[in-house]
């Protein structure tokens, strides 16, 4: 699974072609030993990472939402993934 960003020790994660489980387009953070996933807006679908966490990765995805499409597009074609910048 590729890792697409870092930022504040979250990692986050694509898979490829991984639109079966879900059903929408999503992504994987993992953060201290936890694992969630979230829509494509930065809304838990599944697992936690706690409150800090959460806000954190819902901000990055509120700043990086054109980047954030384009790798899931790129995932769900097989293609190589892009490294989608960081919050600050």
């Amino acid at each position: 699974m590729p890792r697409i960003s870092e930022f504040f020790g979250i990692m986050i994660y694509m898979y490829w072609f991984d639109n079966q489980k879900h059903k929408m387009p999503h992504f994987h953070a993992r953060y201290s030993g936890s694992e969630a996933v979230f829509d494509l807006s930065g809304n838990l679908i599944e697992g936690n990472l706690g409150i800090r966490a959460h806000r954190l990765v819902a901000e990055w995805c509120m700043d990086r939402q054109t980047e954030i499409q384009q790798a899931w597009k790129c995932a769900t074609e097989g293609k190589e993934l892009p490294w989608v910048l960081p919050i600050r």
